[in-house]
């Protein structure tokens, strides 16, 4: 599978680019904006938070991974912190029956059986398709067959629906050779087919958009029915590629909110060769963004310190804070990053998460720079939470200073 990343890489390169460079004085203004909504959420009012089998399994993964996964989730504590989707990735798809209704492969010998034991344990089941005649990893897609997929995976009891564009692209290209307009329209309408077979099912499904960002699909996406698209190429367990695809989320906070969510891909939180510092900072990071919490690590060997860090309970609460306000970039300077995401709070108070990252390869101190507190919409003094160190600091003003390690970050809970 590893053409089927560099592919999404390169398609989506133009992307991380772009908002890597976005303007801070516009990422600033972000924080503040007000956040669409759409007409009447009733799916992902908070960012979703689960488990999915890629990262990890790729396409190796069975329906006994799966209930292992599940029975995982619970005896770890991960159900309880709110991981409650089992996403199964590509791979699980076999034939069509002569009347064209799709089937699983010997992998997955019985998926009604599957979804009724993860649903046994409090948890909802995830699957994944396609738009195009196939997936990503070459199996069967659902081009043609979206009322039949839609409606088997309701009888199935199917509760997340990740839609991966693969081959499709390739339809869009051989339709409208030439014309990128009339491709981006099938896009969306291939998109929009699915979602309009999901609604006819009566089964409440999320419904994850991966496209990896084209045809800047935030703008359009809630109108097809997404509750979450992909907002970049696939990300990897390193620390390059992790902050510079959460990084490139700055300006795109308008477009997020109850039921609608920018999607920078999973978490690699305890994957690869992460160091603590940097994986707290990847989980910061996604929690500052209303990120989905889609973790995809090895749930039998996790750490205790991996553990700590996927089940803060602090730092899930900033993600799944019920505001459901995206985070953005208040200030840079080099490596040293501030972003703040407001926060649900009582009248006449504010609350913010606040994030200070240091990206660079040496440890960075906050010299000369503020906390830009008036560009989070505060006044004076404010009282601080450190989250990382669960301790409270009492009162702090704008001049506030603090030494932060190569890749890491300090998380704070401000409140006026």
């Amino acid at each position: 599978m590893q053409g089927r990343v560099q592919l999404r890489m390169l398609l989506a390169g133009w992307l991380v680019f772009f908002f890597s460079c976005a303007a801070i004085g516009a990422a600033a203004q972000g924080v503040l904006a007000a956040t669409p909504k759409p007409a009447t959420p009733t799916s992902a009012l908070t960012p979703p938070m689960g488990w999915n089998s890629w990262n990890f399994f790729a396409g190796k993964v069975t329906d006994k991974d799966i209930r292992d996964t599940a029975d995982l989730l619970v005896s770890t504590g991960m159900r309880d912190a709110g991981y409650v989707y089992v996403n199964i990735d590509d791979t699980w798809e076999g034939q069509r029956d002569a009347s064209g209704k799709i089937q699983s492969n010997a992998k997955f010998p019985d998926m009604k059986a599957l979804a009724d034991y993860v649903h046994s344990k409090g948890l909802k089941l995830g699957i994944y398709s396609s738009p195009g005649p196939t997936t990503c990893a070459r199996f069967e897609g659902s081009l043609g067959h979206e009322d039949q997929d839609a409606a088997t995976y309701a009888e199935w009891g199917i509760d997340y629906l990740k839609y991966d564009l693969c081959s499709y692209g390739g339809v869009m290209k051989t339709q409208a050779p030439d014309d990128p307009a009339a491709q981006n329209r099938l896009m969306h309408e291939a998109y929009e087919k699915m979602h309009q077979a999901i609604m006819k099912t009566g089964r409440p499904m999320v419904f994850s958009l991966c496209q990896y960002g084209w045809d800047s699909v935030w703008e359009w996406a809630p109108q097809v029915g997404g509750n979450l698209w992909r907002t970049t190429g696939d990300i990897s367990p390193n620390f390059d590629r992790m902050s510079l695809i959460g990084r490139s989320q700055a300006g795109l906070a308008k477009f997020a909110g109850p039921g609608h969510w920018n999607d920078p891909d999973m978490l690699e939180v305890g994957n690869g060769r992460l160091t603590i510092d940097e994986n707290r900072a990847h989980m910061t990071l996604w929690a500052i963004l209303a990120a989905p919490l889609i973790a995809g690590n090895n749930l039998t060997e996790m750490k205790p310190e991996i553990a700590a860090i996927l089940m803060n309970k602090e730092v899930i609460a900033i993600d799944q804070d019920t505001l459901g306000r995206q985070g953005d970039r208040v200030f840079a300077d080099g490596p040293l990053e501030i972003w703040a995401k407001p926060l649900k709070s009582g009248a006449g108070h504010k609350s913010v998460a606040v994030a200070i990252f240091n990206f660079g390869e040496s440890p960075s101190e906050m010299r000369n720079d503020t906390l830009h507190l008036k560009e989070m919409g505060f006044a004076g003094s404010v009282f601080a939470r450190d989250v990382w160190a669960a301790k409270d600091l009492g009162k702090i003003t704008d001049q506030y200073k603090v030494s932060i390690p190569r890749h890491a970050v300090v998380l704070l809970t401000l409140h006026q």
